[in-house]
Formats: structure tokens, C-alpha cells, sequence
């Protein structure tokens, strides 16, 4: 299997740069293979514009989805982007490797989902959710946390249950697209813990890397309608 981990975090020595090294070496130790997006280290621009296309569907109007619809069918993404749609299409399972920042994405990870799943092309007309381009394949996410577990709850005291924080990305990117998702594997406050225990947290990720084939994927409720989406 070939396994996609886009990796958003600037420092290589951060327990986000262990988890995937640990990926790597456990995935590619029992067979599998292993692509990795750094987008710091690519400088990935996460900005969308015109400077994602190389054809022009409307030179007085940018609409993105009209310019990603045609791109779609006139090979008018530009290379940063066709390569990242390319290593997309090309994974049986997508790993986002991040840490929570603001109860969400790095900003350059949102830009990394902005340019690469094109309307058109990762997604759109009936093509979504069970229909979705990218069904058949799996996707998680490896998430680390500022705070400790037992402050992540949904009582009045608490920051949220987890799987609601990262229901944007569970639901709103992989699953939209046609993923089977993955419950996320979290890393509470790694900061705060021993050395021994990040050791025990990295053999967690172990574990469950080893599962991600044969795991139940998470349920959602799925409504649509069969009408265009439109970015604004």
C-alpha cells in the first residue's frame, strides 16, 4: 500500500516531526510505501490565486471552483499543485500530520486543502461523500494537543470533545471527498509528559498504524443534494 502523510509543523525536531519518522519507519518496515509532503520544508505557498492555474477560464472574474472545473479538464493546474493532486490519487491511505492550533489546522495545511482538492477534479457534481474521487481509500489524522486529555470534554468546563473540534477535517475534507475515515490518533499534551512517555505515545502510533487497514472507519450522517457546491 502507499501511504500519503502531509506533514505541517516548521520545527523537524518537534514530537510532530517524531510521529512521522515513526510512520515512515514502521510503514515501510512491513512493506508499505511512504510519501511525505513537509510543507515547511517545501515552502509550500498556501494562498490561493491565479498563480494555481495555467489556463484562464475567466480573465475579468476569478472564481476559484470555475478556474479549478476547467483546469480539471484543460491540464491547467500549476506543477506545485498537479503534484500534490497526482500524490493524492496515487495513496491508498492520506495521514495529516499536525499539531491543534486555535482548535484547528496550521494555516498551512487549510492552504494545502484549499489549492489541492480542486472542484472538478477532487471533488464536485455527484462526485462526493460515498460518490466522492477518493473513495476507496483511507484517511487519519495524527493530531498533538497544547493541553492534556481530561480538559478536551464537552461539559461546560471543558475545550470540546476532539472528534467535534476536527470534524472539519474528518467530515468537511476527507470524508467529503470520498474517504473512509479514521478515528484520529491524538497526542495529548506531549510538551507536558516524560520522555518516557512520548516513548510510549510513539509505540501507541505504532500500533495503530498497524491496525489502519483492518479498523472500522467512523460513521457519519450523509445528507445532499443533487445540486452544484459553490465555493464563496
Amino acid at each position: 500500500m502507499k501511504v500519503l502523510i502531509v506533514h505541517a509543523h516548521p520545527e523537524p525536531k518537534s514530537f510532530n516531526g517524531a510521529l512521522t519518522e515513526r510512520a515512515i519507519q514502521c510503514l515501510e518496515s512491513t512493506g508499505h510505501e511512504v510519501v511525505v509532503s513537509d510543507l515547511y520544508r517545501m515552502t509550500w505557498q498556501p494562498r490561493s490565486s491565479r498563480e494555481n492555474f495555467l489556463t484562464t477560464a475567466n480573465a475579468d472574474f476569478f472564481k476559484q471552483q470555475i478556474e479549478e472545473d476547467y483546469a480539471s479538464n484543460n491540464g491547467g493546474f500549476a506543477l506545485d499543485v498537479q503534484q500534490e493532486i497526482d500524490k493524492l490519487f496515487a495513496c491508498d491511505a492520506l495521514i495529516f500530520q499536525f499539531p491543534l492550533w486555535w482548535f484547528s489546522v496550521p494555516a498551512i495545511l487549510k492552504g494545502w486543502a484549499d489549492r489541492v482538492f480542486a472542484f472538478g477534479k477532487v471533488y464536485g457534481y455527484q462526485n462526493m461523500l460515498e460518490t466522492g474521487c477518493l473513495r476507496g481509500r483511507r484517511a487519519m489524522v495524527s493530531v498533538t494537543t497544547g493541553a492534556v486529555e481530561s480538559l478536551y470534554t464537552s461539559d461546560k468546563s471543558g475545550l470540546g470533545h476532539i472528534e467535534d473540534i476536527l470534524y472539519h477535517v474528518n467530515f468537511g475534507m476527507f470524508r467529503f471527498t470520498g474517504f473512509d475515515v479514521l478515528r484520529p490518533f491524538v497526542s495529548w499534551g506531549p510538551s507536558q509528559k516524560s520522555f518516557e512517555e512520548r516513548q510510549e505515545m510513539l509505540d501507541q502510533y505504532e500500533a495503530r498504524l498497524s491496525r489502519m487497514w483492518t479498523e472500522e472507519p467512523m460513521t457519519f450522517r450523509e445528507r445532499r443534494e443533487n445540486k452544484l457546491l459553490v465555493k464563496v
